[in-house]
């Protein structure tokens, strides 16, 4: 048997450090936090990542400088659409956190009067609005009225969830079966969930509401007399960039 030399020692000893440097950081790339998410998920995104109805909060923030007591026209607007928004979704008091102690407390204070103002002439009752006061942690940020009630409204996630590797792997079944990976479709269900404007409606349809008497008779009495009940648009033909196809 011959003697190995220092040098086929050495370069033995460089083969293995290489050998065990690629087997650690195979080992990291199949790495998978078990815990981020089950690793037996339905196949349907809908149950992976289901819709659902809670109670949250809608706000507004005030701006208010310390010398300027009053709103804005555009503020006025957004606590104008707070209030009627407030009347068709609230579930609770409108709160308005006032701040206090602040260069900017004064006006603060008289601007909270003209909200006050603002959602009594839109319908909002008097017991409909609870002011509390704060004082904000940070002193060089600027203090601000704040305005927030309880609404219910649909939610889906957390989404970012990546419980298995999506690279070609023998462990990866969904790689393997041509599966969907658990994070698939989390975003559309929240998007979804965000452009509902009525909760209840992924629960419930809604009631009918009273037909359109005048127009069903107008299209009973031309079907009666056999003429056309389509409705004729004279001006479309002006709206038209091409005549092709024609």
């Amino acid at each position: 048997m011959t003697a190995r030399t220092p040098v086929d020692r050495k370069r033995a000893f460089r083969n293995a450090a290489a050998l065990a440097g690629l087997a650690m950081t195979l080992g990291a790339c199949m790495h998978t936090d078990n815990a981020a998410a089950p690793l037996s998920y339905s196949d349907d995104y809908r149950q992976r990542h289901p819709i659902a109805i809670q109670e949250a909060d809608r706000a507004i923030v005030i701006f208010v400088g310390h010398a300027r007591g009053g709103l804005s026209a555009s503020q006025r607007a957004d606590v104008m659409g707070l209030a009627q928004l407030w009347l068709q979704e609230g579930t609770g008091a409108i709160i308005a956190d006032l701040p206090v102690n602040t260069p900017n407390a004064r006006a603060a204070g008289d601007a909270l009067h003209e909200v006050q103002a603002l959602l009594v002439a839109a319908g909002v009752p008097a017991h409909g609005l609870v002011v509390r006061n704060y004082h904000p942690a940070d002193p060089r940020q600027l203090a601000t009225i704040r305005l927030n009630y309880p609404k219910i409204s649909a939610v889906a996630g957390p989404c970012g969830l990546w419980p298995e590797d999506l690279g070609p792997a023998i462990s990866n079944k969904n790689y393997l079966e041509n599966k969907q990976y658990y994070n698939f479709g989390c975003a559309y269900q929240r998007n979804m969930a965000a452009m509902i404007d009525n909760p209840a409606d992924l629960v419930q349809p809604r009631s009918e509401t009273p037909a359109y008497t005048i127009r069903r008779s107008e299209a009973f009495e031309k079907y009666r007399k056999g003429t056309t009940s389509a409705t004729a648009y004279p001006e479309a033909d002006k709206a038209k960039l091409s005549d092709t196809g024609k």
